[in-house]
């Protein structure tokens, strides 16, 4: 019977696709501006600060900007680019955010652009679940819950400890 293997593969597939459908499903809408896979970076036990990671895409004809936000569990909201100058890593808060061009998406993720949460009152911990409201200069403001990961960037504590 050719067709059971088919009909195995495709029952296979099916569940795969049921297993990563919540992440994939995590996607938020501020007008034109599309919010995907937000997440939080875990801390270690009295870090002051964490990172915040997603993906915007601008779906509108006019250009946007991602100028700032917060959050009930840091004193402090940035939006901060990482690139290397010659050797160095650098770090750079953006003072007039992150712009959004027509038609293109920016990844926030590490190493590269990404939200610095600063004066944490509380430890982010892998499983916890954390409320930001992002604000853009057209979009207006969105309530976006961000999931926190383990250091390297999976649910579930499958990277090294920090400590």
């Amino acid at each position: 019977m050719s067709s059971t293997p088919r009909h195995a593969l495709a029952a296979a597939l099916g569940l795969i696709a049921i297993a990563l459908t919540p992440a994939a499903a995590q996607q938020y809408q501020a007008g034109p501006i599309r919010i995907e896979a937000p997440w939080i970076r875990a801390t270690p036990a009295g870090a002051q600060v964490a990172g915040g990671y997603m993906k915007l895409t601008n779906t509108g004809k006019a250009p946007d900007r991602l100028i700032g936000g917060s959050t009930a569990v840091a004193g402090k909201f940035q939006i901060h680019e990482m690139k290397m100058k010659g050797s160095i890593m650098k770090m750079r808060e953006l003072p007039d955010g992150l712009e959004l061009k027509p038609g293109e998406s920016v990844e926030l993720r590490p190493g590269s652009y990404h939200l610095m949460l600063a004066d944490l009152k509380e430890p982010m911990k892998a499983g916890d679940k954390v409320k930001i409201t992002l604000e853009f200069a057209k979009a207006g403001k969105i309530d976006v819950e961000y999931p926190v990961r383990s250091a390297s960037g999976h649910d579930g504590g499958h990277g090294k400890s920090m400590h």
